[in-house]
């Protein structure tokens, strides 16, 4: 890994002594979550004479034991088949910047696998250069199952509660004593009969 680093390196500061292309990296690292997208983008200087045919660009994360090709372009055309499976489908190339000396690519639906150090060589008739960057992709959180939230009982509702006991009390006290009073009439009453129908 440190071998190929330090000849790509090498070729880079070969062909910018000896080449007129530069590249710009416009971010050197990325930080991610999982499932977000990014975009990278870079510049790289254009003469009037420049064509999009000349232009040939390889992208590829390098890990321990392998390297992977995020995105290869050669002579212009997009070539999709030199693509590492893990990135299939997930790389986005705006072509149309090409000509204003942009290259921009998105890189959808991350995932923690695509962290790394990743170079891109970029090659024309004046030169070529190679820029690295970094991404780094965290986990995306898990979701925790949330507790029921129990709303605060609002301080009107004990005072409520008051005044409907002391309600039913009152109901139940004076139902009780209603019915004592009607009790206590339909005993006056009966002795009253009792008494008119001795005296007869």
């Amino acid at each position: 890994m440190k071998m190929i680093f330090r000849i790509l390196l090498l070729i880079n500061l070969i062909s910018c002594v000896c080449g007129t292309f530069v590249v710009n990296v416009t971010q050197m690292s990325y930080q991610a979550e999982e499932n977000h997208n990014i975009t990278l983008e870079w510049t790289f200087t254009t003469k009037p004479e420049f064509s999009i045919s000349s232009l040939n660009i390889l992208c590829s994360l390098f890990l321990d034991r392998e390297i992977l090709v995020l995105f290869h372009l050669h002579d212009g055309v997009e070539v999709s088949e030199s693509q590492d499976q893990q990135f299939s489908g997930r790389v986005q190339f705006d072509k149309q910047v090409l000509r204003e000396g942009q290259i921009r690519l998105q890189l959808s639906r991350l995932r923690t696998e695509d962290s790394g150090l990743y170079l891109c060589e970029s090659k024309t008739d004046d030169g070529s250069s190679i820029k690295d960057w970094r991404l780094n992709v965290t986990a995306a959180e898990q979701l925790k199952p949330q507790r029921p939230t129990v709303s605060p009982q609002p301080e009107n509702q004990g005072w409520i509660g008051l005044y409907v006991g002391l309600g039913l009390t009152a109901a139940a006290v004076l139902l009780v004593t209603l019915c004592f009073a009607l009790r206590r009439c339909f005993t006056k009453s009966t002795d009253k009969t009792e008494n008119l129908s001795s005296v007869v």
